[in-house]
């Protein structure tokens, strides 16, 4: 397994948290066939703190995001957050990585937006995030939002339409689809 461990707002990796965390996303790295890159981010509020763990693999993306005041059960919380999400997740992923397993498409990229000017309209600071959209059916992108924790989701579907899904206040799902 390949893991990048940082630490941000003042922590200090040190050698100890970087092999437990390792010891720990091995029970992960089991249940692929493929080595996994994983990111591991904490941070040091002022009496917590927070550990975020993304596992990008072939065509999605793991994450867990979990607070708590020790760093080692920050940790623990996560990584079983992540498995509870592979063993919740697993079936769907499977089919859905076998009917995909065989293709290599390239998708030409849309050109990107001018965020200079439009970082210039705005006041304050922008946050810049650049994606690339794939192609995911509507059950693919609702598990990949779910796994990644988010309230919406931004992909293509099968028709190469821009989709956005989101969570509803009231817990269910809306969908805008472009023309």
């Amino acid at each position: 397994m390949k893991l990048d461990v940082r630490g941000k707002s003042g922590l200090e990796i040190t050698p100890a948290i970087r092999s437990y965390v390792e010891k720990k996303l091995r029970k992960i790295e089991k249940v692929f066939n493929q080595e996994l890159d994983a990111v591991v981010v904490c941070k040091y509020y002022r009496d917590l703190t927070k550990v975020e763990i993304t596992i990008p693999i072939k065509f999605i993306t793991i994450r867990a995001e979990v607070e708590d005041k020790d760093m080692y059960a920050a940790i623990d919380l996560a990584v079983d957050k992540l498995e509870a999400q592979i063993r919740k997740n697993k079936h769907k992923l499977n089919r859905s990585l076998q009917e995909r397993a065989g293709l290599k498409e390239a998708f030409k990229e849309e050109e990107p937006l001018d965020l200079e000017a439009l970082e210039k309209e705005l006041i304050g600071p922008v946050r810049k995030k650049q994606i690339k959209l794939d192609i995911l059916s509507y059950d693919e992108a609702l598990t990949q939002m779910s796994l990644l924790g988010h309230d919406f989701f931004i992909y293509k579907n099968e028709d190469k339409q821009v989709c956005v899904m989101y969570k509803r206040e009231d817990g269910g799902f809306g969908l805008i689809e472009t023309v």
